[in-house]
């Protein structure tokens, strides 16, 4: 009955917005409440998880995504994004563009969460597409492909960190393997599945482009890669660094604070704000104007994004998830497809992988004793469900959606299908992979 509550929810959110034009916070918050009710939930729980969920998944993301607003801001505004895009130009061609925001995206991916790398490389895939009259959806959506693989496969992001420590299972190789999984499943999701999109022609979001500069008043080719690599530098080199100092040393204190997502933000726009606007003789006044503009153009995000979160604490706290879980449980399905669809439904049902990853991981953590499953391909298969069918449950879906300005049912062909083939795609690598090393 929970699933049916579910389903019905989310068709009646999709309805509020298309068809009936409401305001996406309300369509959530109306659907919210509904779904509680309709789930026995008390009036009082309702609208504790309704707090909850804002506040949650907000205080995880808000931060980041205004600071990646800013460095965006002053990427575009300064012309460091003309200067990249046009060194860009010279040195592959237009032709092989995607590819490059492709593999800049895996490698970016790495070491960043999914919204930083976001806020960092979607104005230069918005710039480049504005100034050589490319789909930016045709260019973006291999990038993104990669953004997603990272997150959904690999440590050290949150949700596969988390089940390798609860599965006991070594993080290298899990990182081996799931390289080895993630390469044809950006492949299949981005590049190839990318090809069909140039029909996609709408034109982005144009608060993160700028009108051209003339040379003379570019930042140099050092000051714009700088700034945009900056923090992606200070994450990977406290990731490795960490390594190999003593946990609670005062170096890797020290070295986990500037690690720190919204730190390592926080110190490239105060660079940015140096090497993109004072050293280009702009007065500060004028840097805090861009800045203040930059939240204007992410500001109705952040309600779109509290919506999501609060229907997903109600779907949590209304026993959605548990009711997946007992359904699945008895299952004859082999453990790494069950563990890729337990994951798979929760992730369409609550819309955070995060939740979904750790929710099965928790299920199948006993299974993999008795049935002799390769914990390190459990990690990836329990990843590569939680990344199923991105839709409007999903903050990730609005993001997309508010820089790329597509209308909802374009959204859901191309950021939830590739979405999916980036979970399908890594389910059938895996059980490759098994299949080989089995």
């Amino acid at each position: 009955m929970a699933l049916i509550i579910t389903v019905c929810g989310l068709i009646l959110l999709v309805l509020f917005i298309s068809y009936f034009k409401v305001h996406t916070f309300l369509s959530f918050i109306v659907v919210s409440l509904g779904v509680g009710l309709a789930l026995e939930m008390p009036p009082q729980a309702i609208l504790k998880a309704i707090q909850q969920g804002m506040g949650s998944t907000l205080g995880s993301i808000v931060s980041i995504i205004a600071l990646g607003a800013m460095l965006g801001k002053l990427v575009a505004q300064s012309g460091a994004a003309q200067r990249i895009s046009t060194e860009m130009v010279k040195f592959i061609g237009t032709d092989y563009v995607r590819w490059a925001f492709m593999i800049t995206g895996f490698i970016v991916g790495l070491p960043l969460f999914y919204s930083v790398g976001f806020m960092l490389l979607a104005p230069l895939v918005i710039t480049f597409a504005y100034r050589f009259k490319l789909p930016a959806v045709y260019i973006g959506l291999p990038m993104l492909a990669s953004l997603s693989v990272t997150q959904g496969y690999l440590p050290p992001h949150p949700a596969p960190l988390a089940i390798v420590k609860q599965f006991n299972a070594d993080m290298g190789l899990t990182l081996f393997y799931g390289i080895i999984v993630a390469i044809p499943a950006i492949l299949i999701s981005g590049a190839l599945f990318g090809v069909t999109l140039k029909k996609y022609t709408t034109l982005p979001n144009p608060a993160f482009v700028a009108s051209d500069l003339p040379e003379s008043e570019m930042p140099s080719l050092f000051s714009s890669l700088f700034s945009v690599l900056l923090p992606i530098g200070l994450i990977g080199a406290t990731t490795v660094l960490s390594s190999f100092l003593p946990e609670n040393s005062f170096l890797f204190e020290a070295l986990g604070f500037i690690g720190d997502s919204t730190v390592s933000m926080f110190i490239s726009v105060l660079a940015a704000v140096y090497l993109l606007g004072i050293r280009q003789n702009r007065k500060m006044a004028e840097i805090t104007a861009l800045l203040g503009d930059s939240i204007k153009d992410v500001a109705m995000l952040f309600l779109i994004f509290g919506g999501a979160g609060a229907l997903k604490q109600v779907l949590t706290d209304g026993g959605v998830t548990q009711s997946i879980v007992e359904q699945m449980q008895h299952s004859t399905l082999h453990p790494l497809i069950l563990g890729w669809g337990m994951a798979a439904v929760i992730r369409v049902a609550v819309g955070s992988s995060t939740v979904s990853g750790i929710t099965t991981a928790g299920f199948m953590a006993p299974l993999l004793s008795t049935t002799q499953t390769e914990p390190h391909l459990m990690v990836l298969s329990i990843g590569a469900g939680s990344m199923m069918f991105s839709h409007v449950n999903d903050a990730g879906f609005w993001l997309f959606r508010e820089y790329f300005q597509l209308s909802l049912a374009d959204t859901l062909k191309t950021w939830s299908v590739m979405e999916t083939l980036v979970s399908v795609s890594g389910l059938l690598g895996v059980m490759l992979l098994n299949a080989i090393i089995g």
